[in-house]
C-alpha cells in the first residue's frame, strides 16, 4: 500500500476492532494475522518511519520477516536501522512465529528474508503466551534517536482461537517522562508543528512582538522576579499565538516570532486576520501579566510588527534539545524592522498584510484596508537606521 491513504481495516472481525483500537488511540502499532502476514500498520508508524514527513508505503499481505517486506522497510527514511531492527524482532517473537508456521524450521526458513535465516536455526520453543517485549534502535537518522521499545500481543476471538498479533511501539522515555514533556502542549499545536516538519514553500503572516525598555525594567527587579515575568510573558505570548491558529517560532530576550500559514488557517485572508488577533490579545494579555507581577499596565509596553510573506521558506529545527518552527526570506527582516519602529505600544502592520484581508474578515477586525492611510517606514519619526536601510519603502499603518 502506497501513498497518503490510511490502511484499510483487516477483513478479519477480530484483528480489524483490534487494529481499530490502535488507530483511534494514535500508537505505533502493525497487525499480522494468524500466518505472520502484515495486515495493518497504524498513520502514527507509517508517519514516524516516513521521519514524520510522509507516510511510508506497507507491504500489505506480505510475511512479516519476509523478503518482500524487507525490501519495502529498506527503503524507507528510517531504512538503515530496519535490518538490525527486524533481527532483533525476529529474535523476540521467533517462538511464536515458528509456533505458527506449520512446516517448523524448514518453513520458516523459506519464508524469511535470505538475511534472516540464521536466527530461524537459533528459534526455540517458549513458555510466553500472552505478550513478548523487545528494545531496537531508534528512527532517528542512523538510530540518533532514542531507542525504542516493541511489545507484541497475541490476539485470540471469542473462542480461545488465534487471530495474530498486534506489534506494539514507543519511545523508550517512560510514559511519565512523555506525560512531562507533552504536559504544558497544546494538541493542535503539536498538529501545526508537524506539518512543518518538511520545509518549503508557505504563504504566510509574520508576527514581531518585543518588550520595550526591558533593560530599564531588569534593573529596577530582582533577577528572580525578571525571570518570572519572562516566563509570564512568554506563556501569555505563546497561548495567544497558538490560541488565534498561529505557530510559535523562536524566543529571542522578551521577545517572540510567529508565523500564521494560509494552508491552516484556511487561506491568507484568515492567516492575516489570525495574526492581528493574536497582536491584539497578547497586548491585552499584558495587563493581567503586569498584574501578577506587581507592575503598573505601562511597565510592560510591547512592540508588534506585522508582515505578510508571500514566498516564505518555512519548516521545522529539531534537535536533542527542542523543536521549533522557522522561516526564512525578505519578508522576515522587514517585520523585524516593522516591529523595532513600533514604539510606544503601537502594532504596526504592513499593507502586503492588509490587503490580504477580505471583506468580512476586515470587517470582524474592525478595519476597511479601503481607507486605510500607509506611511512608508522610512517616514516614520520612529524609523530605525537599520529600517531606513533594509526596508525603507515598506508600507505600514497602526492596527
Amino acid at each position: 500500500m502506497e501513498g497518503q491513504e490510511t490502511c484499510p481495516l483487516p477483513n478479519d472481525p477480530v484483528l480489524a476492532e483490534m487494529a481499530a483500537a490502535m488507530r483511534d488511540t494514535g500508537n505505533w502499532a502493525e497487525i499480522v494475522d494468524r500466518d505472520w502476514r502484515l495486515v495493518y500498520m497504524t498513520d502514527d508508524l507509517r508517519l514516524a518511519s516516513g521521519g514524520m514527513l510522509e507516510f511510508v508505503p506497507v507491504p500489505l499481505g506480505a510475511h512479516y520477516f519476509g523478503a518482500e517486506a524487507m525490501s519495502a522497510r529498506l527503503q524507507w527514511l528510517v531504512g538503515p536501522i530496519m535490518l538490525d531492527a527486524s533481527r532483533k524482532g525476529l529474535r523476540a517473537v521467533g517462538a511464536w512465529v515458528l509456533a505458527d508456521t506449520p512446516g517448523g524450521h524448514e518453513e520458516l526458513r523459506e519464508l524469511v528474508d535470505p538475511r534472516l535465516k540464521d536466527i530461524v536455526d537459533e528459534l526455540r520453543p517458549s513458555d510466553r503466551v500472552f505478550a513478548l517485549s523487545n528494545e531496537i534502535a531508534g528512527y532517528g537518522v542512523e538510530g540518533s534517536r532514542p531507542n525504542l521499545l516493541g511489545t507484541a500481543v497475541r490476539i485470540r476471538d471469542a473462542d480461545g482461537r488465534l487471530a495474530g498479533t498486534a506489534i506494539i511501539g514507543k519511545p523508550a522515555p517512560s510514559m511519565s517522562v512523555l506525560a512531562t514533556v507533552a504536559a504544558l502542549g497544546d494538541l493542535q499545536h503539536f498538529e501545526r508543528m508537524q506539518s512543518v516538519a518538511k520545509a518549503g514553500r508557505r504563504p504566510a503572516a509574520v508576527l514581531f512582538a518585543d518588550l520595550e525598555a526591558s533593560s530599564p525594567l531588569a534593573k529596577r527587579l530582582s533577577t528572580a522576579s525578571y525571570f518570572s515575568l519572562g516566563r509570564r510573558i512568554a506563556r501569555a505570548a505563546d497561548q495567544c499565538v497558538i490560541d488565534a491558529g498561529g505557530l510559535v517560532g523562536r524566543h529571542v530576550g522578551d521577545g517572540v516570532v510567529a508565523f500564521f500559514l494560509a494552508e491552516t488557517a484556511g487561506s491568507e485572508s484568515a492567516a492575516a486576520r489570525s495574526c492581528i488577533q493574536a497582536a491584539r490579545a497578547l497586548r491585552e494579555a499584558m495587563v493581567d501579566v503586569a498584574a501578577r507581577s506587581d507592575l503598573a499596565p505601562e511597565d510592560l509596553t510591547m512592540r508588534f510588527g506585522l508582515h505578510w510573506g508571500a514566498t516564505l521558506y518555512v519548516g521545522q529545527i529539531a534537535t536533542s534539545g527542542r523543536a521549533e518552527a522557522t522561516a526564512l526570506g525578505d519578508e522576515v527582516n522587514a517585520g523585524a524592522r516593522i516591529e523595532a519602529c513600533a514604539t510606544g505600544g503601537r502594532a504596526l502592520a504592513s499593507k502586503e498584510l492588509l490587503e490580504r484581508l477580505d471583506s468580512e474578515d476586515a470587517a470582524a477586525l474592525d478595519l476597511d484596508p479601503g481607507r486605510i492611510t500607509y506611511t512608508l517606514l522610512a517616514a516614520l519619526p520612529t524609523a530605525t537606521e537599520k529600517a531606513r536601510r533594509d526596508a525603507p519603502a515598506v508600507a505600514v499603518c497602526e492596527v
